[in-house]
């Protein structure tokens, strides 16, 4: 068994901050964490230098990076390269995300999902499908010719992946709860986006199976006095989680303040919802033959409707500090042990704490990512 110590850092555990902590790495996994006088002779030591050592951040909306749309590559090198594109950012494990797209495109990407967690891409977890079954009226970018109602041959291929997470967004207004059920039965974590159900809606949808709420506020009804809403369902539910895009462009930092006073601690996590300039020296892509352009860190199309994002995990934290007010801690937590929880993965990912995979960011004071890990091996940016 190849052990590594890393050894002189900042370490933010499951149960606090511990200066010039030990953690000692075996085979993928952390095998202790513990002082610096008790490391084994023959241990190799990698010094951090007094940096901070964070679990590595899990984010569940990644369209694209590098330059690379999953849509338009939905291969095994099309999210080797998206995940290397958000390595360099600290993340450590993500859901390469779908966009609203043909069934048949559906197939192919959950077909590469799967074989990139068989030959062992860094980082993949599963795959994140948004869309194709949501609402017109809050559909943003994606392109309306691919929104539809699902059959039972789509349902069943929504829970097909063999390896791995399956997340799906849905409108709860368009699939009904017998079938949300049976997608949770069958494993797949469901998400509510892209709707503009109404609150009784949601509120059957919740009870049906639905697990979480697709950047919240964004593409979905808001909260109002006498009709509460998408908005209002996800505030109101106390055992659902909500993925947050933290880029001051997408919700007002007073809204997210709002949201996160009103959710148990530990439901609300960050996403990137990245597209490929992330990454990437081109600012601009082709979603659907439309083109859209990152300016000052916001994705738009010629219309000015928002198209994900330039968003990146580290700056997602940094944001959360800085215009949230919360600590580095908790912003930590929110971009890996948040979202490993909502998806299923609480008990192997998004800690540092023994038995749980070697996964880590490492940022110096300046909250700017030096090294980046993922099962006990460190990652070329």
């Amino acid at each position: 068994m190849t052990q590594t110590a890393l050894v002189n850092a900042h370490v933010l555990t499951a149960h606090g901050w511990h200066d010039d902590a030990t953690v000692i790495v075996a085979d993928g996994v952390i095998h202790a964490i513990t002082d610096p006088a008790h490391i084994a002779a023959g241990i190799a030591r990698h010094d951090l230098s007094g940096r901070i050592l964070l679990p590595g951040f899990i984010d569940c909306q990644v369209n694209g990076g590098g330059g690379v749309l999953f849509n338009d590559e939905p291969t095994v090198d099309g999210i080797r390269a998206i995940g290397a594109a958000h390595r360099r950012f600290g993340t450590t494990g993500f859901l390469p995300t779908l966009i609203s797209d043909a069934i048949d495109k559906m197939r192919v990407a959950i077909a590469a999902a799967d074989a990139a967690i068989a030959d062992g891409v860094p980082g993949v977890l599963g795959i994140h499908l948004e869309g194709p079954f949501i609402s017109r009226e809050r559909k943003g970018v994606h392109t309306a010719k691919y929104l539809h109602v699902p059959d039972a041959a789509e349902l069943r291929l929504a829970a097909s992946l063999q390896r791995g997470v399956t997340l799906l967004t849905l409108a709860p207004e368009c699939v009904a709860p017998a079938a949300i059920h049976g997608l949770a039965e069958a494993g797949v974590i469901v998400s509510a986006g892209h709707s503009n159900a109404d609150y009784a809606t949601v509120r059957a949808s919740l009870d049906a199976g639905v697990r979480g709420f697709t950047h919240l506020y964004n593409a979905m009804s808001p909260l109002a006095s006498r009709a509460p809403g998408v908005v209002g369902a996800a505030l109101d539910d106390t055992e659902s989680w909500c993925g947050v895009i933290v880029d001051g462009h997408h919700v007002d930092p007073a809204s997210l303040r709002v949201a996160i006073k009103a959710k148990p601690r530990g439901k609300v996590f960050l996403v990137t919802d990245a597209m490929p300039p992330v990454g990437a020296d081109d600012p601009s892509f082709v979603l659907d033959g439309e083109t859209i352009t990152a300016r000052d860190g916001i994705c738009q199309t010629a219309s000015g409707t928002l198209a994900g994002s330039a968003l990146d995990m580290i700056t997602a934290v940094r944001n959360t500090v800085r215009l949230l007010g919360l600590p580095l801690e908790e912003a930590a937590r929110m971009a890996s042990t948040y979202p490993a929880e909502f998806l299923g993965l609480g008990a192997s990912h998004g800690r540092i704490e023994a038995g749980y995979h070697a996964d880590f960011t490492v940022i110096d004071q300046a909250m700017k990512v030096t090294e980046t890990w993922i099962d006990g091996v460190p990652q070329a940016a």
